[in-house]
């Protein structure tokens, strides 16, 4: 009995934890989209989110964290998710799903994901944060490519794989921006990454 309450209070901790995350982050998002990101600060976004700025340094370190969202996906769950799709798939179409995972992911937070690509494009300042995960996922790919196909690190092959196919993933997003969310955004990643078997011809 004690034992089964203490994991039941932990699942509650846990999606207590998740929510006044997820509040912080959109209360953060909103009020940069409406004011620029010089004219909000850690009490104005702790406020929005009824919290205390304590609180807010529980979570993120600054406010360009509040904004930027959830990390690259670390190395050791890409190479989880490689090894779980079967050994003879193309590498490119095991990227796809993995991929296409994610976009359904985003999807459903679609609101949010929409609001964050839109303050991302109004505040360059975000940008050399934004390239510093785009960087971390590209090397967590390619060293999860070297694993699942065998070639080397630094022979050229996994890093081109990966940064051809972080390049995709990134053209789908922005076109779903741009359109503001139509068509799905798994949809866009379906498609950029149909284009990439082919080598890219001439249209």
């Amino acid at each position: 009995m004690t034992i089964g309450g203490s994991v039941a209070e932990l699942g509650r901790r846990e999606r207590k934890k998740l929510q006044t995350r997820a509040a912080l982050e959109h209360a953060a998002l909103t009020l940069v989209a409406e004011r620029g990101l010089a004219g909000v600060t850690v009490e104005d976004i702790a406020a929005a989110a009824d919290v205390s700025e304590r609180t807010f340094f529980n979570y993120f370190r600054s406010k360009e964290d509040a904004l930027v969202g959830p990390g690259p996906v670390p190395l050791a769950e890409l190479q989880e998710r490689l090894t779980a799709l079967p050994a003879g798939l193309p590498v490119l179409e095991a990227l796809r799903l993995i991929a296409r995972a994610e976009a359904e992911r985003l999807q459903e937070q679609r609101e949010q994901w929409l609001l964050r690509l839109k303050v991302f494009e109004r505040n360059p300042s975000l940008f050399p944060r934004i390239a510093a995960g785009c960087a971390e996922t590209e090397r967590a790919v390619a060293a999860a490519v070297a694993r699942r196909t065998g070639v080397a690190s630094g022979s050229g092959y996994p890093e081109l794989v990966a940064a051809v196919v972080t390049a995709a993933f990134r053209v789908a997003l922005m076109r779903w921006s741009a359109a503001g969310g139509h068509p799905d955004l798994v949809d866009l990643v379906d498609e950029a990454f149909a284009r990439l078997p082919a080598g890219l011809p001439h249209p």
